[in-house]
């Protein structure tokens, strides 16, 4: 049997569509999966999966992502941190503990990060020992959250400067059965940076990850064109909010919120009806599922 793996993005508050889809996924008792792998908010929601704890990334992202401790402009603009990443872990612990023996003895959990030295993608698997830095590292946003974590002999930023949806690697890694749960809906590409020249010249510290950021758009597109057009030996399923999803990467708003989470939950339960044989897609409604 080929490989099976789970890709998920992240995308800030977005990420609420995956709480939303891997929720539906644990009602319905759906772990196909040899391997996962997630970027930024994507690892957050699949650390709630593999602890099989529903709606704790709901909570996460609903209560604590929308509180000043973790999202704050004037703090930032006081020199702190615009987003606090290791609060927001520490507190997701804090109020909704989870089982730590259950997620180390379901299957490898991946996380991706990038590297400031090299402004590479690194790809981990996340353990009992490096999980405090590695759901840090992948979500250390650059410029908005201040610290540069490190650990393994690496120091790291977001996963999503050198590698948002990684199904390339997922590919490398032997897998032949890919679901990758995105965070906008399939039409999306990623535009060009407007300003690349900008982006060097905030990183002068760090000027590979500078360069990776005005190869982003480049890099997710090829993605999305591996995902359209995967190679002979190669089944990729996609999971990805509808045109009309009202959740941006900063949307605060509990309702739009909760709309986002319905949405990913009415998904996520197409998905697996749809491999039980119970719901049969349209073209119009997912053509690369």
């Amino acid at each position: 049997m080929s490989n099976r793996a789970l890709i998920v993005e992240g995308g800030a508050m977005r990420g609420i569509f995956a709480a939303g889809v891997l929720d539906a996924f644990l009602e319905q008792n759906h772990n196909p999966y040899d391997f996962v792998v997630g970027v930024s908010a994507g690892a957050s929601n699949l650390l709630g999966y593999l602890a099989q704890a529903p709606n704790r990334s709901y909570h996460i992202i609903t209560q604590l992502a929308t509180s000043k401790d973790f999202y704050n402009p004037r703090r930032f603009l006081a020199g702190g941190h615009l987003v606090d990443v290791k609060w927001l872990y520490e507190e997701s612990n804090r109020q909704f503990p989870i089982d730590h023996h259950l997620v180390f003895n379901s299957v490898p959990f991946i996380a991706a990060a990038t590297n400031v030295s090299n402004g590479l993608p690194d790809y981990y698997e996340v353990t009992h020992e490096n999980i405090a830095k590695a759901l840090e590292a992948t979500a250390s946003l650059p410029l908005a959250y201040k610290e540069t974590p490190c650990f393994d002999e690496g120091c790291y930023t977001d996963g999503g400067v050198a590698d948002s949806i990684p199904v390339r690697e997922a590919y490398r890694r032997g897998a032949r059965d890919i679901t990758v749960i995105l965070s906008h809906p399939l039409s999306y590409e990623m535009p060009k940076p407007k300003a690349g020249w900008l982006m060097k010249k905030m990183f002068v510290k760090h000027p590979n990850v500078g360069h990776a950021l005005t190869k982003r758009s480049q890099n997710y597109n090829e993605s999305l064109d591996f995902i359209k057009n995967p190679p002979n030996d190669c089944v990729i399923r996609v999971i990805t909010p509808p045109e009309d999803f009202p959740v941006q990467r900063l949307t605060m708003k509990k309702e739009l919120l909760d709309s986002g989470y319905q949405m990913g939950v009415d998904e996520g339960k197409k998905h697996v009806y749809h491999l039980r044989g119970e719901h049969v897609y349209q073209q119009d409604e997912c053509p690369f599922c």
